[in-house]
């Protein structure tokens, strides 16, 4: 049987699409860090991770997903149930985000010729652990910066940045799906004002 991982939305920053590996469709929320396997093929997908990928580091992968998932939905007012991990509270959530923080080091790099860049050195005792510490950098910019939305599309459990634009839904789909829904509601409540005035 082939392994398959659900890669969602590529040109969206890696925090997002780590948190975007819950995901849902019309048989259910799914997880696509269900096992080391899955977390490697992502995690070659979205070109991280260089070398061994540990079964310590899905613990860590999935960690740092849920506690982003929960801010996430903090931060974007979304009452989705299926969105979040019950199990995990803001305050716990932050916790887990600033450990993950806590490994970043800010440094100034010069490259002649060019000008001077602060950016971040990671520590950690693998390469992917590392790249973990990057993602949850990136994550609470997203978080600090408010573009991040929650998709407005009916059962989906997704969260997409959209500073660069308005929209309010992950995909084309979830938006037709949001169309739909709304013209259909609509129809019913004008059906039963309808039937109440007759």
């Amino acid at each position: 049987m082939e392994l398959e991982v659900s890669v969602l939305y590529p040109t969206q920053p890696k925090a997002v699409r780590l948190m975007n590996t819950v995901w849902a469709d019309r048989t259910g929320v799914h997880d696509s860090l269900a096992s080391l396997a899955h977390l490697r093929l992502w995690a070659e997908a979205a070109g991280i991770g260089e070398g061994r990928v540990e079964e310590s580091d899905l613990d860590r992968a999935r960690e740092l997903r849920d506690a982003l998932r929960r801010l996430a939905a903090e931060a974007t007012h979304d009452d989705r149930r299926e969105a979040v991990s019950a199990d995990l509270d803001h305050q716990a959530a932050l916790a887990v985000t600033n450990r993950f923080l806590a490994d970043c080091t800010p440094v100034l790099r010069y490259e002649p010729g060019q000008d001077y860049d602060r950016g971040w050195r990671p520590a950690g005792a693998s390469p992917f652990q590392q790249e973990l510490a990057l993602l949850a950098l990136e994550g609470a910019d997203l978080l600090a910066g408010q573009g991040l939305r929650a998709c407005g599309g009916p059962g989906c459990v997704l969260y997409f940045d959209r500073s660069q634009s308005r929209r309010e839904w992950c995909s084309a789909d979830c938006g037709n799906r949001a169309r739909v829904a709304r013209h259909y509601q609509r129809k019913r409540e004008g059906e039963r004002a309808g039937t109440e005035s007759a």
